[in-house]
């Protein structure tokens, strides 16, 4: 068997070693109680220390795809188990409440739009009356179908953005599955990839969106999923552009690999929305948040693109909360529609586009350069990013440590939510000023990722 198993695992680290036997185990060509060879036995076929293919079964015994059983070997274990989320709770577990907490990655709620009257309009028509009922209000269906970036096979809508993200990971990532996400990204993500026991392809990102050359060089070892951030990406901020989009769909044509696309910041996001599913719609999956836009208790997230996986994730809720809703659903149509709340939006976006901008412009007054133009977030390039967020918890300002973020190991940074940064310009300023003195020798992006 060792020499079975070595043919199969393709780049031969620990995280090479589990993702192949991931792939072989979730094939079925390790069927459940099979038991594996040492560790010895497959460091030697390999050719590799004991303790990479040690570290290789702690990964998988975490995920619950194998079960050591001391000196009677160790076995393929039926069902994965969750893991630990260890990634988010880095980002949300902090030291303390803060005067200025800057880690959350939310919306400023003064800037939210008024949900009440929206609630005073409803009366008992809105009340859902059949279990068998579409998901979807039919009205917001319209709603989405006129403002998605690409005519969707269906639609769906589901509790927030992370639930839609979760529900496809489930229906499309299987163990051992490779997934291409941007390098850094959003950490429950890579959290809730790890549980699935996938293996992560991080791919650097440039002013445009994802780097091209690397999503190329990704595609090579035929991934199964691409997670993208088009607009606001978080951490960084940056937007994809057309062009960018227009290119990565055509590297992706004929791949098989499933787009996912998460527009988390949705009305609030300044730059365009451009969509891979513009030209690649049958492997697009485009999620539509309004948590940040509208509010976060709404949790509603509409997700658009390929009928077959938006089938699977709309049966599988079946079982479980069934739909999102309706009353929830109405609200929301009600403020996609009242003008008052439409205006309230706008003013929110261009708020948080002027926050953003005048933090970056005070930051590069400080010789500090940071890379996108859009959303909530600024990522700040730092000389230790724990010295600094220690630096800045004992001002009373909280942020988010940049190593949650990322897929392999990178220059420190901070993720800075400067969207809930009031006070006008002068507070801005001054918030810029004391991250600047944390951030330790002045450098760039640039200088920093060489």
């Amino acid at each position: 068997m060792p020499a079975a198993l070595a043919a199969a695992i393709e780049t031969r680290n620990a995280q090479g070693i589990a993702a192949g036997i991931g792939r072989l185990i979730s094939s079925g060509q390790l069927p459940v109680g099979t038991r594996l060879p040492t560790v010895r036995a497959l460091a030697q076929e390999l050719d590799v220390s004991p303790t990479t293919v040690s570290e290789a079964w702690r990964t998988l015994a975490a995920v619950g795809a194998i079960e050591p059983r001391g000196r009677n070997g160790t076995f393929v274990r039926q069902v994965p188990t969750p893991g630990a989320g260890h990634r988010y709770r880095r980002v949300t577990e902090g030291p303390g409440h803060f005067a200025l907490d800057l880690s959350s990655g939310t919306p400023d709620p003064a800037l939210l739009p008024d949900v009440g009257p929206a609630i005073a309009r409803l009366d008992r028509h809105h009340l859902t009356s059949s279990y068998l009922d579409n998901p979807v209000l039919p009205e917001l269906e319209e709603i989405l179908r006129d403002t998605w970036p690409f005519a969707p096979e269906a639609i769906t809508v589901v509790d927030g953005a992370m639930d839609a993200i979760d529900r496809i990971a489930h229906a499309v990532v299987r163990l051992g599955d490779r997934v291409v996400v941007e390098h850094p990204t959003f950490p429950p993500v890579l959290d809730l990839l790890e549980q699935l026991g996938a293996e992560v392809i991080g791919v650097d990102l440039d002013d445009e969106g994802i780097s091209l050359a690397g999503l190329k060089a990704a595609l090579e070892q035929k991934p199964t999923m691409v997670f993208l951030q088009p607009r606001a990406q978080n951490p960084t901020g940056i937007s994809m552009t057309a062009k960018r989009a227009r290119a990565v769909a055509r590297a992706l044509a004929g791949t098989g690999a499933v787009v996912l696309e998460d527009d988390h910041s949705g009305d609030i996001a300044s730059g365009d929305l451009v969509s891979v599913g513009a030209w690649l719609p049958a492997q697009t999956l485009h999620v539509r948040s309004f948590s940040k836009s509208h509010g976060p208790d709404l949790r509603l997230a509409a997700i658009g693109g390929n009928a077959e996986v938006i089938d699977a994730v709309a049966t599988r809720r079946l079982l479980g909360p069934g739909w999102s809703s309706r009353i929830l659903q109405s609200v929301l149509v009600a403020m996609l529609k009242d003008t008052k709340t439409i205006k309230q939006v706008d003013a929110a976006r261009r708020a948080y586009g002027e926050r953003r901008a005048a933090f970056a412009g005070a930051l590069r007054d400080h010789g500090i350069e940071t890379l996108g133009t859009d959303g909530i977030n600024l990522w700040v390039p730092v000389d230790d990013e724990r010295s600094a967020a220690i630096e800045l918890a004992a001002q009373g300002i909280g942020v988010a440590p940049g190593t949650p973020f990322s897929v392999r190991p990178h220059p420190d940074h901070l993720r800075v939510t400067v969207g809930l940064i009031t006070g006008g310009i002068d507070a801005i300023g001054t918030v810029a000023g004391q991250v600047a003195a944390a951030s330790g020798p002045e450098q760039t992006w640039s200088t920093r990722t060489r």
